[in-house]
C-alpha cells in the first residue's frame, strides 16, 4: 500500500490546463449568469424598497420572487443593504418598535430607473409582453 502511495506522489500534473472553445464559452456564460443574477437581485431589492421595509420583510419578499441567494445567508443581505446605504441609494431609520426600516432614496430611484431601462433593452420579449406587442395565434 505504501508503495502505491509513493508512486502516486511521483506523478506530476501538467502546469498548463487546456480548455476547448466550448469550455471557455461555458465558463464565460456562467460568469455572465452570475453577474446578471446579481443585477436582478439589486433591481428587486431597490424595487421592494420603494416602501419602508425591515430586513426580514425584504428577505421574505425576495424569497417570494424566487431569489434564493440569501437563504441560510441572511447576513449577506445586510451587507448588501449596508453597501447601498453607503452609496446613499437607500436610507434606514429605527422606529419605536425597535425595528430598523430601509427605504429608497432619490439617488436609488434614479439608479433603479436606469437599471430597469437597461434590463428592458436586453429582454425584448419581456418588453414586448409588457407593451402588449406579442400576439397569440
Amino acid at each position: 500500500m505504501e508503495e502505491r502511495l509513493r508512486r502516486l506522489g511521483k506523478k506530476k500534473l501538467s502546469n498548463e490546463l487546456m480548455f476547448t472553445e466550448q469550455h471557455r464559452k461555458n465558463i464565460y456564460q456562467a460568469i455572465d449568469r452570475e453577474q446578471k443574477s446579481n443585477e436582478e437581485i439589486l433591481i428587486a431589492t431597490l424595487q421592494l424598497l420603494n416602501e419602508k421595509r425591515t430586513g426580514f420583510e425584504l428577505l421574505q419578499m425576495l424569497e417570494s420572487r424566487n431569489i434564493k441567494k440569501f437563504i441560510n445567508q441572511e447576513g449577506a443581505l445586510y451587507l448588501l443593504l449596508h453597501e447601498l446605504e453607503q452609496k446613499e441609494w437607500i436610507a434606514s431609520l429605527w422606529m419605536d418598535n425597535h425595528l430598523k426600516y430601509y427605504y429608497l432614496q432619490d439617488k436609488g430611484r434614479k439608479v433603479l430607473m436606469k437599471a430597469e431601462e437597461k434590463q428592458q433593452r436586453h429582454s425584448p420579449a419581456l418588453k414586448d409582453l409588457l407593451g402588449g406587442d406579442i400576439l397569440y395565434e
